[in-house]
């Protein structure tokens, strides 16, 4: 796998270079701040980047807005956030839309190596991992119910494979059924689920998010 690492502290970049180097990947670029960010993966264009929320020069937001700009120019790049914080608004933004080959972990929650190489794996290929810290904090503001038992069981499937990153009409393969059908079935899951319809925020990201925190 071919990884690119952006974050602004030369200790863990270096750490995590040598742990990626160790599991047999290929760091083809580590660099320190967003603009670096975003010209290495025009240089190289990896299968995934690592990057940090917070990076210079005003270490706010740079990593993440730098994430959606890849996503924009290179959807076959995978994104894994890295970060100790959560941003909401370019959170919920990044994890918007096509949720395949996206993942938003927190460095402090991450207690073995296993866990991020997997982490990795999956979304390279073609998954979204997110951290449950991130999943809480991005539906605190959407529901305090946990209405999932009142999916039926075909219901409760169909958000499995929405969680997967699949898209409807993959979902309809599937599970052998009509395209028309599974479309009921997401619309009839956002309402159970009481998910807002709001420019905010996106419904079908909501419920993989709420699936992904059982």
């Amino acid at each position: 796998m071919r990884v690119i690492l952006a974050d602004d502290s030369v200790l863990l970049r270096e750490g995590l270079a040598r742990l990626l180097a160790d599991a047999g990947h290929d760091v083809v670029a580590a660099v320190g701040d967003a603009a670096a960010l975003v010209e290495a993966v025009a240089a190289h264009r990896p299968d995934v980047a690592v990057v940090d929320v917070r990076m210079p020069p005003a270490h706010s937001d740079e990593g993440l807005r730098a994430a959606l700009e890849i996503r924009d120019r290179w959807p076959g790049v995978a994104i894994l956030v890295l970060s100790q914080y959560v941003e909401k608004t370019y959170a919920a933004k990044l994890l918007s839309g096509a949720t395949e080959r996206v993942g938003y972990l927190l460095k402090d929650r991450v207690s073995e190596v296993a866990e991020f190489l997997e982490s990795l794996e999956r979304v390279r290929g073609g998954g979204t991992v997110v951290d449950p810290e991130v999943v809480r904090q991005l539906l605190a503001r959407t529901t305090h119910a946990d209405p999932l038992r009142t999916l039926t069981e075909r219901e409760a499937e169909v958000l499995r494979q929405l969680a997967q990153g699949y898209a409807n009409t993959a979902i309809a393969g599937n599970l052998h059924v009509s395209l028309s059908t599974v479309e009921k079935h997401v619309n009839a899951i956002f309402d159970k689920l009481a998910l807002p319809r709001t420019p905010t925020y996106s419904r079908r990201v909501l419920a993989i998010l709420r699936y992904l925190d059982q």
